[in-house]
């Protein structure tokens, strides 16, 4: 059957279509992000505030570093089909039942996690659930920019840094350091103590690495079993780098300066530990693709194009 020029010139090619409706869905996205972005102004200016502390000071990098992965991502993001869901507004329902029980019962971290999920209403309501799946882990990414729970904090920040002292204890016993222990103090040669405090515990250290792994896993084309395996590890790299920092430190103290020391920890250890970790985490990938054949690694990843 043949068609005539005018019905098929009546009927939008799929690009076409897409670029039609990309005028006003812009507008609809850019009108509610400024909507949510009055609504949750006060939790956002209490956020950036909380940034301020030395263990979540990688925060205000999620955001940045999740619009980078979406515009490296963004030829796959415009073959999405881009059609209207109303099932997000029940994600912005639910999201605005989480933020106003953490406004009555003052749970603060309730208000800062419905942001993630009413972006993730927004998404499905505005442009659907095609792009939504394919953002699904951005979205999740940007979980990492919201301190943790005080609960959880306390559970994590104590064992890290009980096991900083114990670990650099057993590192400078290794290396011929007369040392002796007592909580979290420890006593080098009798006579120089040295406090391990919780900010030597490594949570910066633990949050800042585990954000860096999630975003080279979004980058790598590999298999999922590897990408998760490269998240989950920067949490023993993370604690290997700060006892690795906090030893050395310590030798700084007993037979450098105490202010060399000092600055060495705050300054020089804290640049040169990221690198380190980055480079232990493209050895994982290394040893990963040593151990598992090409074939199985080939096209594993929608974002770069060169494998590690």
């Amino acid at each position: 059957m043949v068609r005539s020029t005018a019905a098929v010139r009546a009927v939008p090619q799929s690009g076409e279509a897409a670029r039609l409706a990309l005028g006003p869905t812009t507008a609809l996205g850019a009108l509610l992000a400024g909507v949510l972005a009055w609504a949750y102004w006060p939790v956002l200016v209490r956020l950036w505030k909380d940034w301020d502390d030395p263990n979540y000071s990688a925060g205000p990098l999620v955001p940045l570093a999740a619009m980078w992965i979406l515009w490296n991502d963004r030829a796959a993001l415009r073959n999405c089909a881009v059609r209207a869901c109303w099932w997000g507004l029940l994600l912005l329902i639910a999201a605005q039942a989480a933020n106003l029980f953490g406004l009555v019962y003052l749970y603060e971290s309730a208000e800062r996690y419905s942001i993630v999920l009413t972006i993730a209403g927004l998404v499905l309501l505005v442009v659907g659930p095609a792009l939504l799946w394919r953002v699904r882990w951005v979205l999740a990414f940007l979980a990492l920019m919201v301190p943790l729970p005080g609960q959880v904090h306390n559970r994590i920040a104590g064992p890290l840094q009980e096991f900083a002292s114990l670990s650099t204890t057993f590192v400078l016993e290794l290396a011929g350091v007369d040392v002796a222990r007592q909580g979290n103090v420890i006593t080098l040669d009798g006579q120089v103590p040295i406090g391990i405090s919780e900010a030597c515990g490594g949570l910066r250290m633990l949050t800042a690495f585990v954000m860096v792994a999630a975003v080279l896993a979004f980058l790598v084309q590999r298999p999922r079993w590897q990408r998760a395996t490269l998240v989950l590890c920067s949490v023993p790299v993370a604690i290997i780098c700060n006892v690795a920092r906090t030893s050395v430190t310590a030798v700084l103290y007993l037979y450098v300066d105490s202010d060399v020391a000092r600055h060495f920890f705050h300054d020089f250890a804290g640049i040169t530990m990221m690198p380190l970790a980055i480079v232990i985490l493209i050895g994982e990938l290394w040893l990963m693709n040593f151990l598992a054949p090409p074939a199985t690694t080939a096209g594993a990843g929608p974002a770069l194009k060169s494998r590690l």
